[in-house]
């Protein structure tokens, strides 16, 4: 054994933390009381001169496979992938093609829009906001005899889809808010009605053009000849369906459940070909991203994550919330990332970067929705439990305006292709539809 008072010339960090480092994964005190650094550094000198090199070793071998196993356990515990059908490998070698062809479209477009001379694009951007400032309600219709959950516009907005706690989803008119069907077949509280992309422009009225959930798990599929339904998908049950959402093609649909997962359904055949955990608690939202090569889900795990739907891999985790999340949004742009949640934040994200890029205090009470302008995304509207609606410009994101009209809290808010609506619905029973007067 080597006296420790004089130690030999042993190699030890310089560096403090590393110091400190060193210390812990020795087993030892990483700080004594009035210690120093430099009295630091002394005793790892003695420390290490007291020690074999066997048990140097095998103390920091025990220490890493612990380390090892901590962080194998918690990558299990976050995200876990079920086994896949032939049925999801050929789904996902089908979005891969058919994302590959958007994502070109989408290029191409852009570099025409890039093309144009800076100071035009800035005028143009600068007279939508000149004319978004002018946003006032339009109409208001009482639609139900209970709260309202959730509203989307139609492809080709003329129509608007409701649903609401009673169970009933509805379709209205735009602008004029004419009543024109009620699906019925929910036996309690609807938590979301969403569109086929293609419906009301090419798609068949007889076949699938809208698909609603509820809180007992249900999910139907309606047309738009019938007051009821023309299919059910079956299997979340007890669980909570608060969200549907089609993809991009029309050809899947995803739903986000309370069980802590999301599915992705093949609606040719209305099986289940995902079945994806990844979120320690309920799913509450889930988005495309515009190619359609991407999913985004929102959990009340006060997380989001990003999933590449060509490859089943989670590819970001949206980390910085306090609260659930329970709103995400993709720009068009393909890259931007918007999420809402309980703690009154609206966060943007960039994929490029792969982080959050800004932080909005957006309201005075819990961000309900997040949507982005549906073509150029040059602004955001958020919703809130706060009664108000707010209007964000992109790149500064900072306030454009901010709508107040509904008596309760806000449900859910929706922006038309054309941009010329907004709608919002509310616990206070009512949608309504919001336009800026110089774009009517």
């Amino acid at each position: 054994m080597v006296n420790s008072d004089n130690p030999p010339q042993i190699h030890v960090p310089i560096d403090n933390i590393k110091v400190q480092a060193t210390l812990r994964q020795l087993e030892q005190p990483i700080c004594l009381f009035g210690e120093g650094s430099a009295e630091r550094r002394k005793r790892l000198q003695n420390l290490i001169s007291s020690l074999s090199d066997d048990e140097i070793t095998k103390i920091l071998r025990e220490n890493e496979e612990e380390d090892d196993e901590k962080v194998e356990n918690t990558k299990q515990e976050i995200t876990w992938y079920h086994e896949g059908s032939d049925q999801l490998q050929t789904a996902r070698y089908w979005i891969t093609q058919y994302s590959l062809l958007r994502a070109k479209e989408r290029i191409e477009k852009l570099k025409d829009y890039v093309a144009i001379p800076e100071v035009h694009r800035t005028a143009q951007i600068q007279d939508l906001y000149r004319q978004l400032r002018t946003t006032a309600l339009h109409c208001s219709q009482l639609a139900d005899n209970r709260p309202l959950s959730y509203c989307e516009f139609s492809p080709n907005d003329q129509m608007i889809a409701v649903s609401s706690w009673s169970g009933l989803c509805k379709l209205w008119t735009i602008p004029d808010c004419k009543h024109v069907r009620t699906f019925r077949g929910h036996t309690i509280n609807a938590c979301c009605i969403s569109w086929h992309p293609q419906s009301t422009l090419t798609q068949d009225p007889a076949m699938i053009n809208l698909a609603s959930s509820s809180f007992d798990g249900s999910v139907k599929l309606w047309n738009l000849q019938s007051d009821e339904p023309i299919a059910e998908i079956e299997g979340h049950a007890p669980f909570r369906v608060s969200k549907v959402k089609f993809h991009p093609s029309g050809r899947f649909l995803a739903t986000a459940c309370y069980d802590h997962s999301w599915r992705f359904w093949d609606l040719k055949t209305q099986e289940e070909i995902l079945h994806q955990e990844g979120h320690s608690r309920a799913v509450h939202d889930i988005t495309f991203q515009c190619d359609g090569s991407l999913s985004a889900t929102a959990g009340m795990d006060a997380y989001g994550r990003i999933w590449d739907l060509r490859t089943g891999r989670c590819i970001m985790f949206l980390e910085g919330h306090l609260k659930p999340v329970l709103s995400i949004d993709f720009s068009p742009n393909g890259y931007h990332l918007a999420t809402g949640s309980e703690d009154n934040l609206c966060k943007i994200w960039d994929l490029r970067q792969i982080k959050n890029v800004y932080s909005i205090a957006a309201h005075q009470n819990l961000v309900s929705t997040v949507k982005f302008q549906r073509t150029e995304g040059h602004y955001l509207v958020t919703a809130s439990y706060d009664n108000t609606i707010k209007l964000w410009m992109h790149s500064t994101w900072s306030a454009l305006y901010s709508l107040t009209g509904h008596e309760q809290k806000i449900m859910s808010a929706d922006i038309s292709r054309d941009g010329r609506w907004i709608a919002t619905v509310s616990y206070d029973r009512t949608f309504k539809i919001w336009s800026a007067k110089q774009i009517r």
